[in-house]
């Protein structure tokens, strides 16, 4: 599993599904350049946990649109079953009003740059290459900031949910770093003091919790 923490995020060029049913061709990462991105990968669509997260993202896009980041989620499946899956409603297992990108990912590259697949492909003794494990990523989150670099990245086994509330207070972190250039303690939210990064600065912020 690839650490990327700290490192440019690998780009892409794929096809996608924008504004909840059009497809795009040749949708690419380094077009938000300049623009925080969160960028979060699931096993597949038309599944169980997999729609909970993507509709607990639209419900909370408003957030992460008034921080100034783009969401866009990716999974193994086609454009078309993105497709698909956008155009069915909630009640029979789809995801109809979700708005912001779905990547395709069919050649499981992108989610093997991320170091988010689940499985890899081994040599057999006959020489032949086969893939062991599961032909889908897991459900990996990364937070990009405007330079393209991965500044939190989380990755979760395929039957643990991610909390959105996270991602959203990471984005508050990392900004509240930017703007003020105080460091987040432990069980820091928005709202809250930061610290300096000095010993001073630990001493005193640990004397007031």
């Amino acid at each position: 599993m690839s650490v990327l923490v700290g490192k440019k995020a690998p780009l892409f060029n794929s096809t996608a599904v924008v504004k909840g049913g059009e497809i795009v061709e040749n949708f690419t990462l380094d077009q938000f350049k300049g623009k925080y991105v969160v960028l979060f990968f699931y096993p597949l669509d038309f599944t169980f946990v997999c729609p909970t997260e993507l509709l607990e993202f639209q419900d909370k896009l408003k957030e992460f649109e008034a921080r100034k980041v783009q969401v866009i989620g990716v999974s193994v499946d086609s454009q078309f079953s993105h497709w698909k899956w956008l155009q069915t409603p909630i009640n029979e297992g789809g995801i109809k009003g979700v708005t912001y990108p779905l990547v395709a990912d069919l050649s499981k590259s992108i989610a093997e740059n991320y170091g988010v697949l689940a499985g890899e492909w081994e040599y057999n003794e006959d020489g032949d290459a086969e893939f062991t494990g599961a032909a889908v990523a897991y459900r990996g989150t990364f937070l990009i900031d405007k330079e393209g670099i991965v500044r939190h990245q989380v990755v979760n086994d395929l039957p643990l949910g991610r909390n959105i509330d996270e991602t959203i207070r990471m984005v508050d972190a990392l900004q509240y770093f930017e703007e003020n250039g105080e460091v987040c303690p432990a069980g820091w939210s928005k709202g809250k003091k930061g610290m300096k990064a000095t010993q001073d600065g630990v001493a005193d912020y640990l004397s007031k919790r």
